[in-house]
Order: structure tokens, then sequence, then C-alpha cells
């Protein structure tokens, strides 16, 4: 079972600093992965790449919505430098009006293309609980397979009764669950008005809540033979989860 932290690339020092923390504090972490924000200096692959002296599992994310389908892919040649196999293609956020850089790609035909190119690598897609139906949702989580996903990394949840009802209709798909901590008023309204995202009734915005919403995803996602990542949006990764992993 992989667990996995979502860091971002803040800067070379930042990563070292948090990796070194990291792999002193949470024994049981043995991945990480990384956004890719066209805010930050550093690509994902560029903060993976940093990563690996620490951690064998590094995890880039890359932005569909960058690439021209019909232009080389210059990231890979660096993702292979770096000794990484595995990464996770996402649409990536788009400006107002739909189009980034004048044009517009999903990731179907990414997925697609680095899998014919790279089929040595595990191709993940990313999968949306709150965007759409479950019956669309798991309809284009299915299509991702077909075009060559190898699984997915999800958007986090925050109700395990929601994790498995898509548990089910996944079957034996690979997936890691994504968990991150709500901790302000601020924060669950953004998740709810944002992302749509389902609370259950009996949520708190406090530490011991979300400690113990981790533990149990962690489980659920051993008990299904799965793999688990962590978002520490503005909280310390070992405040959070030390003791859990």
């Amino acid at each position: 079972m992989h667990v996995s932290i979502e860091l971002v690339p803040r800067s070379k020092t930042y990563l070292i600093d948090q990796l070194e923390s990291i792999q002193e504090q949470l024994p049981t972490v043995n991945a990480i992965n990384i956004p890719d924000l066209t805010r930050m200096d550093l690509r994902s692959w560029q903060g993976c790449r940093i990563v690996k002296p620490w951690f064998d599992l590094a995890i880039p994310h890359i932005r569909a919505a960058d690439i021209r389908i019909e232009e080389p892919l210059p990231m890979l040649d660096e993702i292979d430098a770096a000794g990484i196999d595995e990464l996770l293609v996402v649409t990536g956020d788009l400006p107002p009006n739909g189009v980034a850089n004048g044009h517009y790609t999903s990731s179907l035909p990414v997925i697609e293309r680095i899998k014919k190119e790279r089929p040595h690598m595990k191709v993940y897609g990313a999968l949306d609980p709150y965007r759409q139906s479950f019956i669309d949702e798991i309809a284009y989580a299915r299509t991702k397979v077909d075009y060559g996903a190898d699984g997915f990394f999800t958007q986090p949840f925050f109700d395990l009764r929601l994790m498995g009802i898509y548990g089910e209709l996944l079957g034996d798909v690979t997936v890691f669950w994504g968990v991150s901590p709500v901790l302000t008023e601020k924060s669950h309204a953004y998740w709810v008005k944002r992302n749509r995202a389902i609370f259950p009734d009996h949520f708190d915005c406090t530490m011991e809540w979300n400690r113990e919403f981790a533990r149990h995803a962690l489980d659920f996602a051993g008990q299904r033979n799965d793999h688990i990542y962590f978002m520490p949006v503005r909280v310390d990764a070992a405040e959070y989860l030390q003791g859990i992993v």
C-alpha cells in the first residue's frame, strides 16, 4: 500500500525541509505526489526530481490543458531522466473562457499518448466525485481506463459513506483516495461552494475530527488494497498525521 503526501513545490528549499520532516516523523509515508501549479517556478516533474533521493515513488501531476497533443512532450524525457515511472494526468484549471493558451486538450488524449510513448509507465487519471452524477463520473472514469489509465487519484473525500459508494462502483480499479484536513469555516465554505464537496452532518472543523477521519480513510483504502494520499493544506503534515501514518 502506498501512503503519499501531496507537497506544493514552493521552492527546492521548501521541498527538502518538508521531505526531511516527513521521512523523520511519518515513517509509513512511502510516496510523494507533486501538483503542477502555473504560479510556481518549479514544475511538478522538477519537484519530483528533488523528491527521488528521499522517496522512491514520486508522482508528478501533468496538466493536459497546457499540452498541444500534436507537439512533442519534452517533460517525458525529464521524467525518464529522473527515474519517475508513475504520473497523474489532470485537465488543469482553465481560464474563465475555458481555453488555455488558445487551445483545449482534455486528459483523454494525453493519457493515451503517454501510454503509447511510455508503455512502462503507470498513468493515473483524476476522479472528481463532486462534478457530476455518480453514473456520469464512473462512465468518464471507465473511458479513461479505455484510453490507458491504470487507476485514479480522487479529489479529497470527507465522508466515508461516499467513499464506500465510489469504491463499489469502481470495483477493482486501483485508486489513490484523497484526504485533506479542513480546519476553518472559511475552508469548509470553499470546498462546499467551489468544489461542491459533500460533508457528513457530524463534520467538525477540528484537528481531532480530521485526524479521526484520516484514520478511517486509511483503513478503508487498506481494506480495498488501494492507496491513499493526504493533502495537508496550510497545516503541518506531522501535526496532522503523526501517530496515524
